[in-house]
C-alpha cells in the first residue's frame, strides 16, 4: 500500500472513519486516506451542479444529500468558494440617468442577538445591484454602502432611501431624497429584499439553514449578488426614459 499523494510506503494506522474503515496516515506528507474508498474524487460536473444549487433556497445538508457528497467535504468546498468571491460590485450600465434605491434587510449569524444588516443600493432603471455592505445599522455601515458604489454613482446618482437617519448623515444632501413606502420610490429594492430571502437560504426566517460563520454569511450574499448582476439584462444604449428589468 502506498500514499495516494506522495506514493510513500511509510504508513501508520490512524483510527477509523464513520463507515468503520481503517484510516491510514502517511508519515512523509501527512495525508490521511482509506483503502478502497466508497467515494472517489468529486467530478467537475458535480461541482458545477453544487455551484448552481448554492444559488437556490437549499441548505448545505440538503445539497449534500441531493448531490451525494459528504457534508464535511461540502462545507470545506463552500468555505473556500465563499472566501474567493470578489467583494467589489460590477455593473454593466455605462450611460443614461443614474437613480438608486437603498434599503437595509435584517439578518443574523449564529443567533438572533448577532444582527447583520444587509445594506443594498439598486439602480432603478436596470435593477442592477450597485452597492452592498453587510454589517450593523450605524452611520459607519451607511458609509460602507456609499463607498461600495461605483464612482460614477457617487458622483451623479440621485438616491432614494427610507427615513433612517444614517443615510442623511452620509449621502450628499442635494442628491438624497428620503421617502416613505407609500411613495413607491423604493419599491424595487424592497421587492429585491424578498428575492434575496427566497434565493439565499441563510436569510430565510425561522429556518435551520441560517449562518453560523460570518465570513460564509457575507460570502453567500456576495455570491448571489454577482450572479444576479451577471444575469441581469442591461441595455448599454439606454436613454433617459429607457427601462429594463430582471
Amino acid at each position: 500500500m502506498h500514499c495516494p499523494a506522495c506514493h510513500s510506503d511509510h504508513l501508520v494506522k490512524n483510527g477509523f472513519n464513520p463507515l468503520h474503515k481503517q484510516i491510514y496516515r502517511c508519515q512523509d506528507c501527512g495525508r490521511q486516506f482509506v483503502q478502497d474508498p466508497a467515494k472517489g474524487p468529486i467530478s467537475d460536473e458535480k461541482k458545477a451542479l453544487i455551484d448552481r444549487l448554492l444559488l437556490e433556497r437549499i441548505s448545505l445538508a440538503g445539497i449534500a444529500r441531493s448531490v451525494g457528497v459528504s457534508e464535511c467535504w461540502l462545507q470545506n468546498y463552500v468555505n473556500k468558494k465563499y472566501a474567493e468571491v470578489p467583494r467589489e460590485i460590477i455593473v454593466k450600465k455605462t450611460a443614461g440617468r443614474l437613480i438608486i434605491e437603498c434599503d437595509e434587510a435584517w439578518s443574523f449569524v449564529g443567533n438572533k442577538e448577532n444582527n447583520q444588516w444587509v445594506w443594498l443600493a439598486m439602480d432603478r432603471d436596470t435593477r442592477e445591484i450597485a452597492g452592498i455592505y453587510i454589517g450593523d445599522r450605524s452611520e459607519q455601515s451607511a458609509q460602507k454602502l456609499w463607498d461600495s458604489l461605483p464612482l460614477i454613482y457617487r458622483q451623479q446618482a440621485m438616491c432614494y432611501t427610507d427615513f433612517w437617519a444614517a443615510y442623511g448623515a452620509i449621502f450628499p444632501i442635494n442628491r438624497h431624497i428620503p421617502v416613505g413606502k407609500e411613495s413607491g420610490k423604493t419599491n424595487h429594492i424592497e421587492r429585491f429584499n424578498n428575492t434575496l430571502r427566497q434565493r439565499v437560504s441563510r436569510l430565510v426566517r425561522k429556518a435551520l439553514s441560517f449562518s453560523k460563520k460570518l465570513e460564509n454569511h457575507i460570502g453567500a450574499i456576495w455570491y448571489f449578488i454577482h450572479h444576479y448582476n451577471a444575469t441581469c439584462p442591461v441595455n448599454q444604449n439606454q436613454t433617459l426614459d429607457g427601462m429594463s428589468s430582471c
